[in-house]
């Protein structure tokens, strides 16, 4: 029997997020994945906890100017995704590339929580970047 909850959560995803192909990659892949578990535990439709896990906590945009060699300033953007604290501190890495944007940083972020959460340590997941 499909997971209705796991569709919908993914059909609200795409609409949300149209313009992030890695994210929305990476959240089809881990949804599909859960599907079995989600089946056999309805009550996580109440709790909403695939919308908790595929929604970050918060996520900051900021601008990092500096100078380059030959004086030239130039002003970049930088990217902080955090997705879920609640075992602990948010970790994460750090990713300095001019083609980076947001939905990069979501989809490493929303890897990062799975790995974070296989260590065994009480550590959150976020990601970082400066483009």
């Amino acid at each position: 029997m499909p997971s209705d909850y796991v569709d919908r959560v993914l059909e609200h995803l795409k609409k949300k997020n149209a313009d992030e192909k890695e994210f929305l990659e990476v959240a089809e892949e881990v949804l599909n994945c859960l599907r079995p578990v989600v089946e056999k535990h309805p009550e996580y439709e109440k709790l909403a906890l695939l919308e908790r896990f595929t929604e970050p906590e918060r996520v900051i945009i900021f601008r990092v100017p500096w100078e380059d060699d030959n004086g030239q300033i130039h002003v970049n953007r930088g990217y902080r995704v955090q997705f879920n604290g609640a075992i602990g501190p948010y970790k994460g890495g750090l990713r300095f590339h001019p083609t980076v944007y947001l939905g990069i940083i979501k989809f490493l972020g929303l890897e990062q929580i799975l790995k974070n959460s296989l260590t065994g340590l009480p550590i959150g997941g976020t990601y970082f970047d400066i483009s």
